[in-house]
């Protein structure tokens, strides 16, 4: 039975081993894809770089939060999960302010640009997706890194379509458009972080008194 038990022990310290090491790679590609971004979007005046921008320092985060939770209990993964969708609902709604700004500006977001960075931020986030696909069913915290990543591959193919309708048009309304719907793919997320953390404390209420 103890040999069991040890077993099942040296298992579970594998699995957080090999979920720590992936999470810090995907933490340090955000982080610099983050800043990369983030230039680029404000010398090309483009919305859906600066908003993936934002989605990828907010990923920054909630992959820093989920190294943490690792090897806690599930009521410490669930309130992680808990602070990770708040960060991803604070920034949804910071994109979609950002987007008022911009649609009251009048440049024309560079479409060169745009496209060159959305190719390179989808690259590093498929990069990051098969790393996190063999741990995404782990546990509630492993599923919302996966979650955060598997959004990011879909808002950099939306920013390399919004390029090429904003080359094609000479408009920054595909720009805005795309800006738009990234944030609203954020906040579809955090809904369903936030929604299923809850009801995860809700079966542990002994943590809400700690």
């Amino acid at each position: 039975m103890k040999a069991c038990c040890d077993s099942k022990s040296s298992e579970l310290e594998v699995i957080r081993e090999k979920q720590g090491s992936v999470l810090k790679i995907v933490l340090s590609i955000n982080l610099v894809m983050f800043f990369v971004e983030a230039i680029s979007g404000i010398t090309a005046h483009s919305t859906s770089l600066l908003a993936d921008s934002l989605d990828m320092l907010g990923d920054a985060f909630v992959y820093g939060f989920s190294l943490y939770a690792i090897g806690k209990t599930p009521r410490w993964g669930a309130s992680t999960a808990l602070l990770k969708g708040s960060i991803m609902l604070l920034f949804g709604i910071g994109v979609l302010f950002e987007a008022t700004r911009r649609y009251l500006s009048p440049e024309t977001p560079v479409a060169a640009t745009m496209g060159l960075v959305g190719g390179l931020a989808m690259t590093a986030n498929v990069c990051c997706a098969i790393l996190l696909m063999r741990h995404r069913n782990d546990d509630l915290n492993m599923r919302s890194t996966w979650l955060c990543t598997r959004n990011d591959v879909l808002a950099n193919i939306g920013v390399i379509i919004a390029a090429a309708a904003v080359a094609f048009t000479q408009s920054r309304l595909p720009d805005l458009f795309v800006g738009v719907a990234i944030s609203t793919l954020v906040l579809k997320s955090a809904y369903s972080v936030l929604r299923d953390s809850i009801s995860t404390l809700r079966q542990s209420p002994t943590l809400l008194r700690r």
